[in-house]
């Protein structure tokens, strides 16, 4: 059974980008574009990884994860934070509300995306 990947990206570019190098490495995914739709889809089907953006329309990324700490089904999802910033401010937040990784957009290509999901799920190569 594949893994499930959500793309929680308000940007349809870089979410498609996403979806097609996931979809290519085996993974079934699910895409949002503002984290009230990722939690439905999450509360729906479980992920096993989240890719979530902070910037979005409707509700961000940093309220997403605090929902996501409230919710005893959805707090153990592993989430790799997709940012416009790196501010280091930006980045301890995050974590403190369970990010497990974070990337920069401006500084990531979709192959660097694809290890970091496979780090999340114990898929990395030894």
């Amino acid at each position: 059974m594949a893994k499930i990947i959500y793309i929680v990206e308000d940007d349809d570019t870089l979410r498609t980008v996403l979806a097609e190098k996931l979809k290519s490495s085996g993974y079934e995914v699910g895409e949002a574009t503002n984290g009230e739709e990722g939690l439905a889809l999450m509360r729906k089907k479980r992920p096993d990884v989240v890719l979530l953006d902070i910037m979005m329309p409707i509700m961000g990324g940093m309220q997403t994860l605090e929902h996501m700490q409230k919710d005893e089904s959805l707090k153990t999802i592993p989430v790799v934070v997709i940012s416009n910033s790196g501010q280091p401010v930006e980045v301890e937040e995050a974590q403190r509300l369970g990010a497990r990784d974070f990337l920069i957009k401006a500084a990531f290509d979709p192959e660097e995306v694809l290890e970091k999901v496979k780090k999340q799920l114990g898929e990395e190569q030894a």
